[in-house]
């Protein structure tokens, strides 16, 4: 496996990738690579081509009072499981490169952004959607792998994809969970030893709805069984959980097919979120 820094180092190397006739498999990070991230190599490199893994820890998708300076940084670490999961290409973007100094053109992701986490985080996925753009220029990817666990973000990137008639194909690959059912996550790392137990009502609650959604109770009972188990737990702070479309995002009024349980709650000071599909 290489490692670059700058776009021109990148884009060098897709040169040689396109001169020989590979597809350019695209896998963005923001580092803390875990399993998950895995998962997503694995099925960049299955799908054949060039693996290309970058890792930028993008300051415009975080709140001035968000976790920014101690999001975790773990470089080696990260080479690491990036070789060993099969990536050809590691780029470790560069601010002044991603950001370049009087640079003033962001992306707006409208409605869908300021809707469920967006509500919570406004601007949050504006920012997403600038440095997927970004790194997808970059790159020249041919197919970009997100995961499932950040729903939200796969709708909103597949919509910029769109708009912007970008080439590019969007996998979604099956969110990842512990032996204990928590879904991965880079800030699972900071969730004390105390605080892991009250996060797991966030997956128990939604084995909770979609218990509910195959009995055949509709969308009301559905979300009370998943509010039941959150509210259970005292020490979760949760911010919405609700059942929406899992195409449009609108909110289901009734469990038809694509209907979808979404919860994003604090442990202490830790922000986790998680979805399930009710109905295929």
């Amino acid at each position: 496996m290489k490692h670059v820094e700058t776009v021109a180092e990148l884009r060098a190397e897709v040169a040689a990738t396109r001169m020989a006739g590979l597809p350019v498999r695209f896998v963005p990070t923001m580092g803390a690579l875990h399993e998950a991230h895995a998962a997503l190599v694995r099925a960049a490199r299955a799908d054949g081509g060039f693996v290309v893994v970058s890792i930028y820890v993008n300051p415009a998708q975080f709140g001035p009072t968000e976790d920014f300076a101690r999001y975790p940084r773990t470089p080696d670490a990260d080479s690491a499981l990036a070789m060993a999961a099969g990536a050809d290409l590691l780029w470790s973007a560069r601010d002044d490169e991603m950001y370049p100094a009087g640079e003033s053109t962001r992306l707006r992701t409208g409605a869908l952004g300021d809707i469920l986490c967006g509500a919570f985080r406004p601007g949050h996925f504006d920012g997403v959607a600038t440095v997927v753009a970004k790194l997808l220029a970059a790159t020249g990817a041919d197919t970009l792998y997100l995961g499932e666990k950040d729903f939200q973000q796969t709708i909103i990137v597949r919509r910029m994809i769109s708009d912007l008639l970008l080439p590019v194909q969007l996998v979604v690959v099956p969110t990842v969970r512990d032996t204990d059912g928590l879904a991965l996550s880079s800030r699972n790392r900071y969730l004390s030893a105390d605080e892991r137990p009250v996060a797991l009502a966030i997956p128990h609650a939604l084995d909770a709805a979609a218990a509910a959604a195959d009995a055949g109770h509709d969308t009301r009972d559905a979300l009370t069984a998943l509010r039941a188990v959150l509210d259970a737990e005292s020490r979760l702070h949760v911010q919405y959980a609700e059942i929406r479309d899992s195409a449009t995002l609108a909110v289901r009024e009734r469990l038809a097919p694509g209907a979808r349980a979404f919860v994003a709650a604090h442990v202490g000071t830790t922000r986790l979120i998680d979805n399930r599909l009710l109905r295929p």
